[in-house]
């Protein structure tokens, strides 16, 4: 028997940070991302010789270790570890004896969400696997419960639940973990002309996102209003980027990415960088109307919006900079398991 799982990355259109507690729990969070079809997977295959065998093929790390109910934290494979240890702490309460290997379509620090699109994949092939009465809301929980609780690791809520739900998706946020997740109904035209309006660009950089976002949460903690200010307006650039998406008006986006960068800059130092300012103009400069970092920022991959044909002076300019052009659609579907 062999169990796969996969689930999307994302790409964060707006208010990106107003996710991440306390400014979530103190004013309310709000984002608006979509999935892209660029995947993270996991393969469970059960084993019979009370061995555990963990291996990430992207990075190249592999542990084979004795079945026990809990695996220590070591800084090998601890995003794995975790899961396992949840899982078995939760739902099996006895070790488990199997095969686990991983894959990410992207780099970690780049910026799409990879980590925590892993966790749900793992956590989807063991659902899958253990039969799990585990809905879409209780899988994103898990996933962020592992990563944040457990692994202590600093980050927002909005990654796991766009891995679980996919599509393009506005999501609020508030106090006691309370997520909503609102699917909404974009036109296929539509979707297809951001998608061909949109230039992802890997700076060929990674970056440690958990500085800034605890940058981010000290600056809600000591009251700092100029960067709660600018966490107010990243929100707001989530509602006026659904808004734009709804309606369709595409002519709005670019402004609206470029309104919303502008103000994420203001969040925490670190976010922006001379280089990434240089290639941001460089590419306004080339016909983009608007775009950002994504992610909490300071590396990993860009994205700008492109109207009409100016994608391709646009991606001609980004290529002068030495990085790469990421090829990508919009995708629909969210966590997927099944079982061999």
């Amino acid at each position: 028997m062999i169990i796969r799982s996969k689930a999307p990355l994302r790409i964060g259109l707006a208010g990106g940070g107003s996710d991440v507690s306390p400014y979530s729990d103190q004013y309310g969070g709000a984002i608006l991302n979509a999935t892209i079809d660029l995947y993270a997977y996991a393969t469970i295959e059960p084993r019979s010789d009370d061995k555990i065998v963990l291996y990430s093929v992207d990075k190249k790390e592999q542990l084979v270790c004795d079945s026990e109910k809990h695996l220590e934290i070591d800084g090998i494979l601890d995003l794995l570890k975790g899961i396992y240890n949840r899982i078995v702490k939760d739902f099996s309460e006895k070790p488990l004896s199997f095969t686990l290997t991983t894959y990410v379509e992207a780099p970690p620090g780049s910026g799409l969400g990879s980590s925590s699109t892993l966790v749900t994949t793992i956590i989807g092939a063991f659902v899958e696997w253990l039969r799990l009465p585990l809905g879409e809301y209780d899988i994103a929980k898990l996933a962020y419960d592992v990563e944040r609780v457990d692994l202590k690791q600093a980050g927002g809520k909005q990654d796991q639940y766009a891995a679980t739900f996919g599509g393009v998706n506005y999501m609020e946020f508030y106090a006691n973990d309370k997520v909503i997740v609102n699917p909404l109904r974009i036109r296929n035209s539509v979707l297809s002309e951001l998608s061909y309006n949109t230039v992802l660009y890997f700076t060929g950089t990674s970056r440690d996102s958990s500085r800034i976002i605890m940058q981010q949460q000290q600056s809600v903690n000591q009251n700092e209003t100029d960067k709660i200010e600018a966490m107010h307006q990243i929100k707001k650039q989530a509602v006026l980027m659904k808004e734009a998406m709804l309606k369709g008006d595409l002519n709005e986006i670019g402004p609206i990415l470029d309104f919303g960068w502008q103000n994420k800059k203001n969040m925490a130092t670190g976010i922006s960088s001379g280089l990434i300012d240089t290639i941001y103009e460089a590419a306004m400069k080339a016909g983009s109307t608007g775009g950002k970092v994504s992610g909490a920022g300071g590396g990993g991959f860009m994205f700008f919006y492109c109207p009409g044909n100016t994608r391709f002076s646009v991606i001609e300019t980004l290529l002068t900079f030495g990085g790469q052009i990421k090829t990508f659609n919009f995708s629909k579907n969210g966590l997927t398991s099944w079982t061999i």
